[in-house]
């Protein structure tokens, strides 16, 4: 089967493959001896928690601000 890649370097999966892995919406890309691998990934509750906080623009950094931040206050 061939799949082709558009302007947007995005590839579509064969009906016929992707059937296989029904329920999955992400998968890990990754390149070995000139192949690119897919294998799914079901995120966990902490990539879940990763993935919003990003999309918040919070930090690692401002994280810990408030960690501390409340240590000093209440501990």
């Amino acid at each position: 089967m061939l799949a082709k890649k558009t302007s947007k370097n995005q590839i579509t999966i064969p009906k016929a493959i992707i059937a296989a892995y029904e329920g999955i919406e992400y998968f890990d890309v990754s390149s070995e001896n000139g192949r690119i691998i897919l294998q799914p990934h079901n995120p966990g509750q902490a990539d879940a928690v990763r993935d919003k906080l990003h999309s918040l623009g919070i930090k690692e950094a401002d994280i810990q601000y408030a960690i501390d931040n409340a240590r000093s206050k209440f501990g």
